[in-house]
């Protein structure tokens, strides 16, 4: 090797190392609630087969309309950029409950081809969480379980140890399908399947994989008085983890029923500001005024960009970019950079193709997006 060459590497070296302490430098100073990225909505939801298609088509069509949508495998939205996903889960305490959706029966009646089989693997028959949009109707997912899902996610976590935090949006589904009245029943979330959800998220996650609740209220007498008077952790300290989050107001009392302000519990709560356990809170269709107040005051806001697939099918980019302006950390889409609209340009992605950025509200001053996370 010439002298020139050695002095080459030499220099290049350096310069890496120069940037991972630039990075690691910053991380001191960028809190978790001081960075915005990009979620998508129902990460799990693969879709409808094709005879499935067909059947809404003929007897339900307003509803395909609507969620006619579909995602990558988790690991791909990941590799996309994605840093939240939203997982909904159904209890099935004893396994099997949800094995045998009532469409498959429908389309057989209709005359229709059989479609590929729901689950080869028979991972629905096991005990334990489920991973689905809407019982008997709407069951294809890219993980039918939640502990797959999450050692999905894990895997690629291990895989990225300098990703930003990802955060989970966990929906605990459960009640009565109106528009199908002969739909399985699905199990209530009582504070034990809670306990058990939580279970289950540890069963895959180690605490200390995991920034919780205790995590951020540390010493302060509750979590809100630590998020809006201390702050949030530094990333520092969060990169390389993942925050579960809920995202049911209704089921709030029953999760912290013997944990105030979340003590010992795994995931956020989608509470109402002002309360004990509130840190965290979704303003999926709020103003710029509301979310951008709910973020000075330290709180981690989640809101979205479209629904329904109407902006993406007329590209009504309005929402989209009054979300992208505000405070708000958390830019939940169906449509994100990997996945854009298959009829119009419409897509939800941040500059530069970047994986965070550094909130546009409340950043520290000299915070750098390209820093945050380098694109690979």
């Amino acid at each position: 090797m010439t002298r020139i060459a050695t002095m080459m590497l030499a220099l290049a070296a350096t310069g890496t190392a120069m940037a991972q302490g630039t990075m690691a430098e910053q991380d001191k100073h960028v809190k978790v609630n001081e960075i915005q990225v990009i979620g998508s909505h129902n990460s799990y939801h693969a879709g409808f087969a094709p005879s499935e298609r067909k059947w809404m088509e003929a007897h339900a069509a307003k509803a395909l309309h609507a969620l006619d949508y579909k995602h990558a495998p988790l690991a791909d939205q990941l590799d996309g950029g994605v840093r939240q996903l939203e997982i909904d889960v159904f209890a099935d305490a004893k396994g099997g409950k949800y094995a045998h959706p009532k469409i498959t029966a429908m389309v057989a009646k209709d005359g229709l081809p059989a479609d590929p089989e729901l689950d080869p693997n028979h991972e629905l028959d096991k005990p334990g969480f489920k991973v689905m949009h809407m019982q008997d109707i709407d069951q294809r997912s890219v993980c039918h379980t939640f502990v797959v899902c999450l050692t999905q996610v894990r895997t690629w976590s291990k895989a990225h140890p300098q990703h930003l935090p990802l955060f989970l949006l966990i929906e605990t589904k459960e009640g009565e399908m109106k528009e199908m009245p002969e739909a399985v029943k699905t199990e209530p979330f009582t504070k034990e399947v809670f306990d058990a959800l939580d279970a289950e998220i540890l069963s895959v996650f180690p605490k200390d994989e995991i920034v919780t609740p205790d995590d951020v209220r540390g010493r302060a007498a509750t979590l809100n008085a630590a998020i809006t008077k201390k702050g949030w952790p530094t990333l520092e300290k969060t990169r390389g983890k993942v925050i579960f989050l809920m995202d049911q107001r209704k089921v709030e009392g029953i999760y912290t029923d013997g944990h105030p302000s979340l003590k010992g519990r795994i995931l956020f709560t989608n509470a109402e500001p002002g309360l004990p356990d509130a840190a965290f809170t979704e303003e999926n269709n709020g103003s710029a005024e509301r979310i951008n107040g709910l973020v000075k005051q330290g709180y981690l806001v989640r809101t979205r960009t479209d629904e329904g697939t109407e902006a993406a099918r007329t590209n009504d980019t309005s929402r989209r970019d009054l979300s992208l302006s505000t405070g708000a950390q958390i830019i939940s889409t169906d449509y994100p950079g990997s996945e854009p609209s298959p009829w119009t340009p419409y897509v939800v992605k941040l500059p530069d193709g970047l994986a965070g950025r550094c909130n546009p509200l409340i950043a520290p001053k000299g915070c750098d997006d390209h820093l945050l996370e380098p694109v690979r």
